[in-house]
């Protein structure tokens, strides 16, 4: 694999890559999640550079009662969590995901089967590590009955659906409208408005990683063709600065600043404004423009990129794991050591789900080419010989 990214990698490769490296932003961005780089460089002395321990030291299960999770020292968070159980549906389907495969294999999967939890260091039910907006698949779809492709409406909207979309982009490797489409109909059981849109346009630029000799310069412009409204107009804001950009260093203020005007948040990310996370259609979650900008920025370079994410503070954690797939998917090598550190603290292997993945990418293809088959077939009788002059 490529130092820069440069979209070279087997199918086999690529899924790795981004699998692997979703998790491990996933699990360096944690420790520094809802601060800002100012923060984060006084708690650390100077910018993060790997994997480093909870912010609140061996405080932290009291320190924020309201969070009380072991983030830090290579653990991943209820990103990687709810990625590796969207590969557990697409391992029991075999096939194209939609709203309803959300209500009839992923909602069981987070409330019925303990796991390993690497942030509350015990096995648990995954519903009892997810964030509230990620609870609200249960609520709304098990205990609500809502119509499945409904039930993402009300919720939050933030990144809660596209920060585990990485697997829908790769299933649909190549193919970023597939991607894109297919996305939106599985976020539509979680998520509304931006979020939603979020989840579609991640998932496309996954798959538009995956395109042999894809560049950054290529991915963000997959996502320019199919993103709509204010996260079109948010991503395109954000890479344009980011283009001017050689430096994580010298960008992390740019970036804030670009997305600024299409963030709902707010600029204390711990104190959300009135008009946080409602629907919109000028405004955009600020974690994919941030992701895809880091990545322009790194050139594609996974370790730049992610460190870039990380350091950038805020929702951080998700920025990286994004930044990290997108990256991974462009054939960017992860760092081993980080890797490693983050399989063996968090007790998961990291390779099995991707392996998993790979096989049920190649059956789903073999099964679009028998119904692509299938369909000229039926339009070319339908249709008769071609006329002749």
């Amino acid at each position: 694999m490529t130092p820069k990214g440069e979209g070279t990698g087997t199918l086999d490769e690529r899924i790795t890559g981004a699998l692997v490296g979703a998790a491990v932003g996933d699990a360096l961005g944690g420790p520094v999640e809802g601060y800002s780089p100012e923060q984060i460089t006084e708690r650390h002395g100077g910018r993060v550079r790997g994997v480093v321990g909870p912010w609140n030291g061996d405080a932290w299960s009291t320190a924020r009662p309201i969070a009380p999770y072991h983030k830090g020292d290579g653990h991943v968070t209820d990103d990687t969590l709810m990625t590796h159980a969207l590969v557990r549906v697409y391992a029991r389907v075999r096939d194209h995901l939609d709203a309803y495969a959300v209500a009839e294999h992923l909602v069981p999967d987070l409330m019925t089967t303990p796991r390993w939890i690497p942030e509350l260091e015990a096995e648990a039910l995954p519903l009892q590590r997810i964030f509230l907006a990620e609870k609200w698949l249960v609520a709304r779809i098990h205990y609500g009955h809502v119509d499945p492709r409904e039930a993402g409406a009300g919720n939050i909207v933030n990144c809660g659906a596209a920060m585990y979309m990485a697997p829908v982009g790769l299933v649909n490797a190549a193919n970023p409208a597939g991607a894109y489409a297919e996305a939106l109909d599985v976020a539509g059981a979680h998520q509304s408005s931006y979020g939603r849109e979020a989840a579609g346009v991640f998932a496309a630029a996954v798959a538009a990683a995956c395109s042999p000799g894809a560049t950054p310069d290529s991915v963000v412009g997959a996502c320019l063709s199919l993103a709509k409204d204010g996260t079109r107009a948010a991503v395109e804001a954000v890479c344009e600065v980011a283009s001017r950009h050689t430096d994580f260093e010298s960008a992390l203020v740019p970036l804030r600043r670009a997305v600024a005007p299409y963030d709902t948040v707010g600029p204390d990310y711990r104190s959300p404004s009135l008009g946080a996370r409602r629907p919109s259609r000028l405004h955009s979650i600020e974690e994919l423009p941030v992701a895809l900008g880091m990545l322009l920025v790194a050139g594609g370079d996974f370790r730049h990129a992610v460190l870039g994410s990380v350091n950038y503070g805020r929702d951080c954690d998700s920025i990286a794991t994004m930044a990290g797939a997108l990256a991974g998917a462009l054939g960017s090598e992860v760092p081993h050591e980080w890797a490693k550190t983050v399989a063996e603290s968090s007790r998961l292997d990291l390779d099995a789900p991707a392996h998993t993945l790979a096989e049920v990418t190649r059956e789903i293809f073999e099964r679009d080419v028998h119904r692509r088959r299938a369909h000229e077939a039926a339009y070319a009788a339908l249709a008769g010989p071609p006329c002749s002059d």
